[in-house]
């Protein structure tokens, strides 16, 4: 085994003063996703998204070429074309291996690292891929294999590399008697990156390498709708993620391969927590809206008359202005309620709408929420030069 010299298993690696910022942005990051309460529908989405980007991410690394849009059908129980039938089953088999392994760490399984881990992880890539899956799900390869330029261990040496891998891991990392954030962000790029080395089967090492990552990452304390980030980033920057992979196997120093993956997490971090902030602006909203109806100086003494204008200006968009013809049109309720209502009464609707100064007139006929309304509800703070 001598001649494996960049599986040393020892830290060779520089986390340098960059990545050690970024690794305390993420924990902050972390820190406010995990405790900031957000809209159940908003919940659905995230996890949503994180599954199927997740999913579409880590197979299209290896070659699977299956849209966000065909993988959302799967999802739903539709059939894909049998043409897409071997593509299907990978990217269910990733869906599958995702749910498994949040039920699995949320009900308190939250095992270290080991051979069988690793197997299982293997048997969840390769389930019901029949002969095209060049390997036995969850065996180790019997024979030795070229990838690309690199030429992993001899097969005969694996299990005893994944061995030591999985003693490092306790010991360096030390799971078990705590770790830090950043020891458990390092934790599992590392295991990534020696899953891919050691390349333990015959096929699906990346699969399996990501899916250990992301055991690692969520059996930490990640937040479950922010379990695709570091998959979704190494497809994003394929190239970048080649390069890195490949430095590293030359030199065995693992420094620029963590510096790129730490980065990639904390942008994706950020993305989710603009997704959490607009979660929140729609709680300020509507309970500003709430309020202003049930408190504030109305000119209709209906009750109907004020639950009407109420669901018009809760429909409307946050971000972009709209016609007075699309307004009525914001939600099926909107449609049922205004298509026996004359123009007038429209437009009174949308004159108290205005003078209760819940949304402005930007154009002629065009009109958006009160953005100085939410501004107002922001921190004051230093305008930037």
């Amino acid at each position: 085994m001598s001649s494996y010299n960049h599986i040393s298993f020892k830290p060779i690696w520089t986390i340098g003063e960059k990545t050690i910022y970024e690794l305390g942005q993420c924990e902050a990051l972390i820190l406010t996703l995990s405790e900031t309460p957000i809209f159940p529908n908003y919940r659905r989405q995230l996890l949503h998204v994180s599954l199927v980007k997740g999913a579409q991410s880590t197979t299209a690394i290896e070659g699977n070429t299956l849209s966000e849009e065909e993988i959302n059908e799967l999802i739903e129980g539709k059939e894909l074309s049998p043409s897409k039938e071997y593509q299907a089953q990978e990217v269910k088999n990733i869906l599958e291996a995702f749910n498994n392994i949040l039920t699995q760490v949320v009900d308190g399984d939250r095992p270290l690292l080991s051979l069988d881990l690793i197997k299982e992880l293997h048997t969840k890539v390769g389930k019901n891929l029949g002969e095209i899956f060049r390997a036995i799900p969850g065996q180790f390869r019997k024979e030795n294999v070229v990838v690309g330029k690199y030429r992993p261990p001899d097969y005969q040496n694996v299990e005893s590399l994944l061995n030591e891998l999985c003693h490092w891991m306790k010991s360096y990392f030390h799971f078990e008697k705590g770790q830090s954030f950043a020891e458990t962000v390092i934790q599992s790029i590392v295991s990534h990156v020696y899953i891919a080395w050691i390349h333990p089967f015959g096929d699906g090492n990346g699969r399996t390498a990501r899916l250990l990552e992301f055991f690692i990452l969520l059996r930490a304390g990640n937040p479950d709708f922010a379990s695709h980030i570091l998959s979704n980033f190494y497809n994003e920057t394929r190239p970048e993620y080649y390069a890195h992979l490949d430095k590293s196997t030359r030199t065995g120093d693992l420094s620029e391969f963590i510096a790129y993956a730490v980065k990639g997490y904390l942008d994706g971090l950020k993305k989710v927590m603009a997704t959490i902030n607009k979660s929140q602006v729609e709680i300020f909203w509507r309970g500003y809206i709430h309020d202003t109806f049930s408190h504030g100086p109305l000119t209709a003494k209906n009750e109907n008359v004020n639950k009407r204008r109420r669901n018009l200006v809760l429909s409307m968009p946050y971000d972009r202005p709209v016609s007075v013809e699309e307004m009525t049109l914001l939600s099926r309720e909107l449609i049922l309620i205004y298509k026996d209502l004359s123009d007038k009464t429209i437009d009174r609707d949308i004159q108290e709408l205005l003078r209760l100064e819940l949304i402005t007139e930007i154009s002629s006929n065009r009109f958006q929420i009160n953005q100085n309304i939410l501004k107002k509800a922001l921190p004051r703070k230093a305008q930037k030069k």
